[in-house]
């Protein structure tokens, strides 16, 4: 019998190999809204590509934050994807960071005064191939009528799988940049929650963005360098589509979308 211990590390050795092959490819472009770019360091997590910038001290001290909505830049806008998705996919971001900066920060309107100013930007967006979903989805309804209560997991097709890239920073009030992080990460063949849009990735994938930039201003550190915590009640409450911690973050609508 393999130790659980061992077992994990013979999982990270040639399960991540497996789970990175079977990846969409996530790149790390520049839409030109970030201040700069050349004191960006890479930190990259598990699954998503970055590169940061944090100036701790002055991140720390902000109580207060406002939320610019995201916006598309050019190369963002591929036809496949309308507008009405990309306005579900900008909410995600926007709802996500909302909830996230919530956890330390008071969120306030867009149209206030706040010691911090968040803006975020799609740089790279990837259509979702939706018959692939669809396969994959009619496999897991199958499954469970032939094994009724028995969990299988039901991997994607590795084929149209969708991305997302972003950047986004974080503004004092005299507009000096305190944080910054240009991001990337696909979709992978394991992640088979996916709704059967060609936005249905981007969607999903907006989450694990709003969550990484907003840790990083939380806790003024690498939001890859260590796990997070159990998220406070307030966030359990939002993400089941109940009222958020902050009236503001209501501009956003309610999870999930």
């Amino acid at each position: 019998m393999i130790a659980p211990r061992r077992f994990g590390r013979t999982l990270a050795v040639f399960g991540m190999p497996l789970l990175m092959a079977g990846c969409a490819n996530a790149p790390l472009e520049q839409a030109g809204s970030l201040s700069s770019y050349s004191d960006l360091d890479q930190a990259d997590g598990l699954l998503a590509k970055s590169k940061i910038r944090i100036r701790k001290d002055e991140v720390l001290a902000a109580r207060t934050v406002r939320i610019i909505p995201t916006t598309f830049a050019e190369g963002a806008r591929t036809e496949t994807i309308s507008d009405d998705q990309r306005k579900l996919v900008g909410n995600a971001i926007d709802r996500t960071l909302c909830a996230g900066l919530s956890d330390r920060l008071e969120v306030v309107p867009a149209s206030q005064p706040a010691d911090l100013t968040v803006r975020a930007v799609v740089t790279h967006m990837t259509a979702t191939d939706e018959k692939a979903v669809a396969t994959t989805k009619v496999v897991s309804v199958a499954k469970s009528f032939l094994l009724p209560g028995v969990p299988v997991p039901t991997p994607r097709l590795p084929i149209g799988l969708g991305s997302l890239s972003m950047e986004a920073e974080a503004r004092g009030k005299d507009g000096t940049p305190e944080a910054a992080m240009v991001w990337g990460q696909g979709a992978n063949f394991l992640s088979g929650a996916a709704r059967v849009s060609t936005a249905g990735d981007a969607y999903e994938l907006a989450s694990a963005f709003g969550n990484d930039f907003s840790k990083l201003v939380v806790t003024g550190e690498n939001p890859f360098k260590s796990l997070s915590g159990p998220p406070p009640a307030e966030r359990f409450q939002a993400m089941a589509g109940g009222a958020p911690k902050y009236a503001a973050c209501d501009a956003f609508g309610r999870a999930p979308g």
